[in-house]
């Protein structure tokens, strides 16, 4: 298992493409770090009355998703950069092979979804100083914890998802689009619903998983765990797929 996973990680960062993804979750730190310091701005000089209608700018909020889907790309790579399946020539164990992804991929995802929203929290909260609510989420670090540890699980989650649908589709392109409509399409669309679908479909969407696992959503349609539940029944059916179809393949 050992040699397994350093020949997968050794395999990952031979090419350019991890670390273009690396360099864009970078630069939606830094964005989001501009981001909150123009609102910040616009709220100092702005009245009274327009700064209690202010949003909050925490800017990781806004980055959450663009890192879920950086770190799907990447699962979605680990799966299929390796079409041939050249890999079981030293590993020729498709289990152990899959083990290997898929703790790369769950490390990965876990250490880039930390450090990023470790960064961005951390920027955020240095802009902010001690201005209140709402432009100022948090009165203290355990306010934040919440919200942190659920899109650092969100994160895992649709890495694995990248990771199953890599392997299930065996094409890098066509997973990060079935990604992209899993991220950003269906969920633009359950609102337009007729009530009470709108609510139930989109409180099942990924995007809005987050914040119901956090508990931050009052009258949400899922309690927390029922919200883990769900993100973790996502991972488990894509990457059940992609073992499914992994195991049946030809070489």
């Amino acid at each position: 298992m050992k040699n397994a996973l350093a020949a997968e990680w050794l395999k990952l960062w031979t090419v350019r493409a991890p670390f273009g993804l690396v360099a864009a979750v970078g630069l939606m730190v830094v964005l989001g770090a501009l981001l909150s310091w123009l609102m910040v701005q616009d709220y100092d000089t702005s009245p009274a009355a327009e700064q209690a209608r202010f949003a909050s700018a925490d800017a990781s909020v806004v980055i959450n998703p663009v890192l879920q889907f950086c770190v799907a790309a990447l699962g979605a790579l680990v799966a299929t950069s390796d079409p041939r399946l050249a890999a079981l020539t030293a590993v020729p164990n498709r289990k152990r092979l899959l083990a290997a992804k898929t703790a790369l991929v769950t490390g990965a995802a876990a250490v880039v979804g930390a450090v990023a929203l470790a960064l961005s929290i951390g920027a955020g909260w240095l802009i902010m100083g001690d201005r209140p609510p709402p432009v100022a989420p948090w009165d203290s670090l355990g306010d934040v914890l919440p919200w942190a540890g659920a899109a650092v699980l969100s994160i895992v989650v649709t890495g694995l998802i990248g990771l199953g649908l890599g392997l299930a589709l065996r094409s890098t392109a066509v997973a990060i689009v079935v990604v992209g409509v899993l991220l950003w399409g269906l969920p633009a669309i359950t609102p337009m619903l007729p009530e009470p679908w709108n609510m139930d479909a989109s409180g099942v969407m990924v995007p809005y998983l987050v914040y119901e696992v956090a508990g931050v959503v009052e009258n949400a349609p899922l309690n927390p765990v029922a919200a883990v539940a769900c993100l973790l029944v996502y991972a488990a059916v894509t990457l059940g797929t992609g073992t499914v179809t992994l195991l049946r393949r030809d070489a």
